[in-house]
């Protein structure tokens, strides 16, 4: 008997991961794949091309009303599958109907409603909020933030492989750093309880997990906001401890919205809106926030400067001019 095909869904997935693609990236863009397909009646790829990927492209704006982002995130699945698995060398030149990207000013709390919120909370999800709105940090990079890249000696936090697959810089506030070294001497006593039983492994990267074999079970590459149970990794199968699921701050934050009474539409994103703006409030340089943000270019952060306008371009209403 021959070798079996390898399925085009699987073959997609190794590429993913030889690449060093996160797990969240590769069910979206298999799911993004898969849908394509289906949309032009289960035809292979190979026999489909640009007027394909426009139509399917073109069907979610005007059918589906999907966001900027989201028909983005389809079109750059689409062109992994051909420039990197079929091996087709598509363009980026694909004229698809393309839903636009609306300007939006950030929702941003004030210094009142964040350490109201923040005061609501509990246990690990309150330092978690302290967290993300004190370092500035995006959600997934609190929940998969390392022991080692919390450095308290130097008061900082070192973002590793954030957006853009960029390492950055970011501040340890103070009145963090007593619960979060609490926090760690519970964390490191389950590690060794994890060891003791025979696991204590950690994920890591493909490429660090072949250079350092042993480092998954040191306690510095140990995630400092671990999930309460083991599980196994969907792709090694291997049984080991993850990282908190991102729901869980996602739920409590709107639990602490709720409990605040604030009307305003928050989520954990929130938080680092209102960390850039209330730093530059503060007076503090805007390329010092951009580099604290890991923004790419400092005109996203200049979105954050429009609070020093006091509302309404400071603009005073004619109602409120005295004569």
């Amino acid at each position: 008997m021959g070798i079996p095909p390898v399925r085009l869904l699987d073959k997609v997935r190794q590429r993913i991961r030889l690449k060093g693609y996160s797990i969240r990236t590769e069910k979206s863009y298999v799911t993004w794949i898969k849908r394509f397909v289906l949309f032009h009646d289960k035809r292979h790829p190979q026999n489909m091309g640009k007027y394909e990927i426009e139509a399917f492209l073109s069907h979610l704006v005007m059918k589906r009303n999907v966001a900027s982002s989201t028909q983005n995130q389809a079109f750059n699945a689409i062109l992994f599958l051909y420039n990197n698995v079929l091996n087709t060398g598509m363009t980026k030149d694909i004229s698809a109907i393309r839903s636009k990207k609306p300007i939006r000013l950030p929702t941003v709390m004030t210094r009142e409603e964040t350490f109201n919120l923040i005061r609501s909370m509990h246990g690990t999800h309150q330092l978690m909020a302290k967290l993300i709105y004190g370092s500035g940090l995006r959600v997934m990079e609190c929940i998969r933030l390392r022991v080692k890249d919390i450095d308290f000696a130097m008061n900082q936090i070192i973002v590793r492989d954030g957006k853009g697959k960029k390492d950055r810089i970011t501040v340890l506030p103070d009145g963090a750093k007593s619960a979060l070294k609490e926090h760690l001497v519970y964390v490191k006593r389950i590690h060794q309880n994890d060891l003791d039983a025979g696991y204590g492994r950690v994920y890591l990267p493909n490429a660090l997990a072949r250079k350092y074999p042993n480092a998954d079970r040191q306690w510095g590459w140990q995630y400092a906001f671990p999930a309460k149970t083991l599980s196994e990794d969907p792709r090694s199968g291997m049984k080991r401890r993850h990282h908190l699921h991102v729901s869980s701050i996602q739920k409590a934050i709107r639990k602490a919205v709720k409990l605040c009474s604030i009307v305003k539409p928050v989520g954990c994103h929130t938080m680092r809106h209102s960390f850039a703006t209330h730093l530059i409030q503060a007076g503090y340089d805007i390329r010092t926030v951009q580099e604290l943000l890991g923004h790419k270019d400092v005109s996203t952060t200049m979105i954050y400067t429009h609070v020093l306008n006091r509302g309404g371009r400071g603009v005073k209403s004619p109602l409120d001019i005295k004569t």
